[in-house]
């Protein structure tokens, strides 16, 4: 891998944290497709396992000192710089459009999951995963209709983290990414892993540097401009512990699940 590549890599992964910071770790607020809403991704039902047990426990946090100071900076940078640019995107983009471009992103999101899902030996998510993709990607003109959920295929996300929770890795400590919010070790490095397949997979297109950028910016902007989520507005006084502990519930059931 030569320097040119190595770079390219950073600076995908970084973006693709971003990215994933707001897909699997900020929603409180349930997300609504159509007249039926998603499960927020916070709602305290999430939280109980099936025979009712509560599955919260402490979080291992020995770097809480640093982890507080990016949750801080996150909310600068979340509502000073990125929630101005979604305003911004939302104001001069037609909602149709807006709908294609997310649900194209979201098509992509399934090659991630097809190869974990393998990885996970889950025959069946993998199937219907491929049943997916291919089908809003030809049917639904390269994803950006979901044809796919019409026609009821179900939907997964599975990425590297889980993947190794699967194989019986441990998160390990806590950890709060600079702009990226909360994440692990282990799902750190999971989100690097699946960013350099998606990176690889990308240069299979022949893209220039230029529009690998744009892609990455898009997809950020996209994903952050459908969670609801707010720093400092959950109304509780805790509320780095409060998503601190959520959050590591929620990967606990999405490695169990």
């Amino acid at each position: 891998m030569n320097g040119n590549t190595i770079t390219r890599s950073y600076i995908h992964f970084i973006l693709a944290l971003l990215t994933l910071l707001f897909i699997s770790a900020c929603s409180s607020v349930p997300q609504v497709e159509g007249d039926k809403p998603e499960p927020a991704y916070f709602d305290s039902a999430r939280t109980v396992s099936d025979d009712h047990d509560f599955v919260l426990a402490d979080v291992y946090d020995p770097w809480e000192g640093f982890n507080r100071t990016m949750y801080r900076f996150n909310y600068r940078a979340d509502r000073y710089v990125l929630l101005p640019v979604i305003e911004g995107y939302q104001y001069v983009t037609p909602e149709l459009m807006q709908d294609g471009i997310h649900n194209f992103f979201e098509n992509i999101r399934e090659i991630t999951t097809f190869i974990n899902s393998l990885l996970q030996l889950e025959l069946t998510k993998s199937y219907q995963t491929a049943g997916r993709f291919l089908t809003n990607s030809t049917v639904g003109l390269l994803g950006t209709i979901d044809v796919a959920s019409y026609w009821g295929i179900p939907k997964h996300r599975e990425d590297f983290g889980q993947t190794m929770g699967y194989w019986g890795s441990g998160s390990g400590p806590y950890l709060v990414l600079p702009l990226l919010g909360p994440s692990s070790v282990r799902d750190s490095i999971g989100l690097g892993v699946d960013s350099i397949v998606m990176s690889n997979l990308r240069d299979q297109l022949n893209m220039k540097w230029e529009e690998e950028l744009i892609w990455d910016a898009l997809n950020a902007v996209d994903t952050r401009s459908n969670i609801t989520f707010r720093y400092y507005q959950t109304g509780s006084p805790f509320e780095y512990e409060l998503v601190r502990k959520l959050w590591t519930a929620k990967r606990q059931l999405d490695v169990e699940k």
